[in-house]
This record gives C-alpha cells, sequence and structure tokens, in this order.
C-alpha cells in the first residue's frame, strides 16, 4: 500500500512539473561560439540551461553582423580572431544539444556559400534543431523553407514593429517552434522601448505559435517585455559579461548563472 501511494505521488509530482514547465515563459539566451573559446561556450551552455534558460542561440560569428549591435558584433570578431571555423561550431554543438534545445543564429552569407544541405545535414547530425537568420526576408526564406521542414528543422520567422497587418498575417501562417518579435527598429543592445501590446495582439489574432519578443531585454527591462507574449530573447546582456575581461572565466559563469535566473524569475512574476 505505501508503495502504492509512492509511485502514484511521484507520479502526479512529475505531471504538475511538466505542467508548470509549460506555464512558464521562455527564456531563450544568445551566445557566441567559440568566445573567448570553445570548451568556455559548453561549460555557458549547460549552466545557463541549469539556471532557467529553455533554448540556446548558437552564434555562428561573421564579419559583418548587420543585426546586432556593438557588443554582439565585438564577440564576433574577437571569435573570428581566435580562428573559429564552421567545423567548430558542430563540435561545440554535439556536445550541448543533448542538454539544451539548440539552434543556429547566423547570417545568410555563410548558407549561401556552404549550401542549406550542409547546414541541414550538420544539424541532423549534431542534433541542432533549426536556424535563426536575420537577413534572410520571408520571401526567399519560402525557397528553402521545404527542405528544412522536411528534415524536421525550423526556420524562425520574424515580425517588425514596421510589418504590416497584412505582412504579419502572412508570415506568422506557418511560423515553426516560435516567432521572433522585434522589440524595435535597430540593432540589438540598442536599449530602445516601443508599446508593443497592440501589435501582440494583433499577432495573436493569425496564430497559435509561441511568440517571443528580442532586442533590448536584459535584468532591467525583461518584466516589462515579457508582457503579453510567451517569452524573451536575450543577447546582449549575456555576451556583456562574456567580454568583460576584469573577470575570470569562473566569474563570468557565475555571473552569467546569476543573470539567467534573475531574468527567468523577472519574466514569470
Amino acid at each position: 500500500m505505501k508503495n502504492g501511494f509512492l509511485r502514484f505521488y511521484h507520479i502526479m509530482l512529475k505531471f504538475f512539473q511538466s505542467n508548470l514547465e509549460l506555464l512558464l515563459k521562455h527564456l531563450v539566451a544568445y551566445l557566441t561560439t567559440g568566445y573567448p573559446s570553445l570548451s568556455f561556450t559548453v561549460d555557458a551552455a549547460f549552466v545557463l540551461k541549469e539556471s532557467g534558460v529553455d533554448t540556446l542561440e548558437l552564434g555562428i560569428p561573421f564579419s559583418d553582423p548587420i543585426a546586432d549591435g556593438p557588443v554582439i558584433e565585438k564577440a564576433n570578431l574577437l571569435a573570428l580572431q581566435n580562428g573559429f571555423k564552421l567545423e567548430h561550431l558542430f563540435e561545440v554543438s554535439a556536445q550541448i544539444s543533448p542538454v539544451i534545445d539548440t539552434l543556429w543564429m547566423g547570417y545568410f552569407n555563410p548558407f549561401y556559400h556552404r549550401g542549406f544541405d550542409y547546414f541541414i545535414t550538420q544539424a541532423k547530425n549534431t542534433g541542432v534543431n533549426g536556424f535563426i537568420i536575420p537577413d534572410l526576408p520571408h520571401e526567399e526564406a519560402q525557397f528553402y523553407k521545404p527542405q528544412i521542414t522536411q528534415a524536421n528543422l525550423s526556420l524562425i520567422e520574424f515580425v517588425a514593429p514596421t510589418d504590416s497587418k497584412e505582412r504579419i498575417a502572412t508570415i506568422v501562417k506557418e511560423a515553426q517552434k516560435f516567432i521572433y518579435l522585434v522589440s524595435y527598429t535597430g540593432i540589438t543592445g540598442a536599449g530602445k522601448s516601443e508599446d508593443l501590446q497592440p501589435l501582440i495582439e494583433n499577432i495573436k489574432t493569425y496564430t497559435n505559435t509561441p511568440l517571443y519578443v528580442g532586442f533590448g531585454v536584459d535584468q532591467k527591462s525583461a518584466k516589462e517585455k515579457a508582457k503579453g507574449v510567451d517569452g524573451v530573447i536575450v543577447g546582449s546582456a549575456f555576451v556583456k559579461i562574456v567580454l568583460d575581461e576584469s573577470l575570470s572565466n569562473t566569474q563570468k559563469i557565475t555571473l552569467l548563472s546569476q543573470t539567467a535566473k534573475e531574468i527567468k524569475e523577472k519574466i514569470n512574476t
């Protein structure tokens, strides 16, 4: 009788834990692969997962990251100066994807030159679940989306405050995994603020796909930015910590953990 009760208790506990996770707003974190080192990226990914991060954007270093501000741009350039190669991306991804939901965030140039077939194959081999390509417009993405979808991978769609209602309806119609809502017109880390509620309401009339807001999300803005959406995407706030040369790698890892926990708490209170 006692053993039966304990089994029932553990089953119900897992049930409530699973449903609580579904109710919590999601936290997506960005890291630049290979800075300051490949091993640091792996360690940081594991700690972020333990600290409440649900999905990791693993950034592919690129020489001209046009959607990113000076913080992430600097991390990109330093990673390239450290000798980053695409093979390093796959090496890191294979280690972290079994632990945390992983997406590759990169610019279209490498995808175009290597070919989507190549990246799809590597994503499948390493356990990565999809791509975020900020400079690939929705209309052009439709050429590549069928082969990505066929491989059971996702290509994340972007919606911006400048998009018309008609364009939003088209973009979100077949959105996969989540929709990336750009919180303002500009680059990441600029810290601007706009009233997104009318836009959020408009998007949600067309789709039930989870809606996450990015650009300018940090400890101070997270609670406000999370209103009406299903999650937030944080990049520059984490990368600033990684770039801080006054901190040891151990201190950086600790601060990344503290920041993730703080943001996760704020978006869910």
